[in-house]
């Protein structure tokens, strides 16, 4: 006879397995095994807890194995990327910002060596661009860390950059707290209408500037792993995210100075990862900032020497001002006269030279 399930007794809180446990009696089953209050309830207690530690369970916390929260139920971490996702076709995480360490020094110098092997170029047009080409936001469909475990790429990255994470099972993240390495700031994650995208996810490289600096040529698998790249992919405010836009380095760089060889190199392993190049003004920033933070400069100052007085010309000659505007009808005129870039707000600038709008014209 099959036992009966003791629907006569009182309902018991969850257990580690998420069930509710009913008092063994005589004639009452715990996964299979018959348990009753004489000294057979011994034997049966020891089986109960060989198939609880065959399940993974371990500790005298309650949690499971790998849990970053002992102690709490529900709180498990997802299975490593490693042991769901196959080959990725990008390359691993780099220390700067392997979760859980991006706090921890930065390669300055690996990271300039890197630098130094970007192509330089000027910005090609938007034509063409909208966000669509790169994918459904967030899809699990790829081939870089984490793609085809089961959630999606928002989950994935609040998993791994907040903290005091709560879950709805395996992947929906609930709430959680963010350090913000971009302001500096720990702000509080909660689900919901209004409150979700107060902590949303940045491409460190823009999608925007990845299509004006070579992701034009990609196909479509490419575009979809570039948006949904762990490593270059970081959780942060919504004042931080709406600020950057699609700037590169030239034009924005994190409040939190600490953070900014950390973001900086990051920008050279996507960019070196995927074939991107950068432009002048972008190489430049990135170059000032890897220096500040340890890496030897590109072209580092002679020692002084012993030498001579220097002769200097008298001035030469004022010429007056003829009161006519600077013009250049093209870039190369204004190449060949040794103008460019020239920013807006500069003798000769107009909208008609900076193609890409973007306040520097003749790149």
């Amino acid at each position: 006879m099959r036992p009966r399930s003791c629907p006569h007794l009182p309902r018991q809180p969850p257990n580690l397995l998420g069930r509710r446990e009913i008092p063994r009696r005589s004639r009452c089953t715990v996964r299979g095994v018959r348990c009753g209050l004489s000294g057979v309830g011994v034997v049966c207690a020891v089986l109960v807890a060989v198939i609880i530690d065959g399940l993974g369970f371990a500790g005298k916390s309650g949690a499971p194995q790998g849990s970053p929260h002992p102690g709490r139920i529900g709180a498990t971490t997802p299975p490593s990327s490693a042991a769901l996702a196959g080959p990725s076709s990008s390359p691993g995480l780099p220390l700067s910002f392997v979760p859980g360490a991006l706090e921890q020094p930065v390669d300055a110098a690996a990271a300039a060596a890197r630098l130094a092997t970007l192509p330089i170029k000027g910005r090609a047009p938007k034509t063409g661009y909208h966000r669509g080409l790169f994918g459904d936001a967030w899809t699990d469909d790829v081939t870089v860390a984490d793609g085809h475990n089961g959630c999606d790429t928002r989950d994935d990255i609040l998993s791994r950059d907040l903290a005091d994470i709560v879950r709805n099972g395996d992947c929906t993240v609930i709430s959680g707290v963010l350090r913000d390495p971009y302001s500096g700031t720990t702000v509080e994650f909660h689900r919901g209408q209004g409150t979700s995208s107060l902590v949303p996810i940045d491409h460190v490289v823009a999608l925007l500037d990845a299509w004006q600096k070579g992701a034009q040529q990609w196909d479509a698998a490419t575009l979809r792993n570039f948006a949904n790249d762990p490593i270059n992919l970081q959780a942060t405010t919504r004042s931080m995210n709406e600020q950057k836009g699609a700037g590169d380095a030239a034009t924005w760089l994190p409040p939190n100075k600490s953070y900014r060889c950390a973001y900086v190199s990051r920008i050279v392993e996507v960019k070196t990862a995927y074939g991107l190049w950068v432009t002048q003004a972008e190489h430049d920033a990135i170059a000032r900032i890897l220096t500040s933070c340890g890496a030897p400069s590109a072209d580092p100052e002679p020692p002084p020497t012993d030498t001579a007085p220097a002769y200097f010309p008298p001035p030469p000659a004022s010429v007056p001002d003829s009161g006519l505007p600077v013009y250049y009808p093209n870039c190369r005129a204004a190449r060949d006269a040794g103008a460019a870039p020239i920013y807006a707000g500069q003798p000769g600038y107009r909208p008609g030279l900076d193609r890409d709008s973007d306040g520097v014209a003749c790149e």
